[in-house]
């Protein structure tokens, strides 16, 4: 029997989980990405606490414009977080799902957002 799709993602998502893991240091950037809405969180796995977190359901995140756009202001967002914990390099975790489009632009906000990958 195929697996659905949501199965296929948590696989692979499990085969990348095995090969980075986030420290105090560098912690690692988790995107979870919903029908309408995108999450991301900085996450030490060593201690298994969340440092910073932005959703694009939070207030001061514009839903104007596509998806992407969103996406990208969301990263900008996680960004400043990251900076006031003094964060400012990152692993990324894809979390399954393509580096393409709205992933990709959270990646790209995160960028500009002075966060090194």
């Amino acid at each position: 029997m195929p697996l659905s799709k949501s199965d296929r993602r948590h696989r692979i998502h499990n085969r990348i989980r095995r090969k980075i893991k986030g420290t105090p240091v560098r912690p690692r950037l988790a995107v979870y990405r919903s029908n309408k809405a995108i999450y991301c969180q900085l996450i030490d796995d060593s201690k298994g606490l969340t440092l910073a977190s932005a959703s694009s359901n939070e207030e001061g995140v514009s839903s104007e414009g596509t998806k992407s756009d969103v996406a990208k202001q969301v990263g900008i967002r996680l960004a400043e977080k990251a900076s006031a914990a003094n964060i400012s390099t990152v692993v990324f975790d894809r979390g399954g799902y393509l580096f393409h489009g709205r992933v990709k632009a959270l990646a790209e906000g995160a960028r500009e957002g002075g966060l090194k990958f």
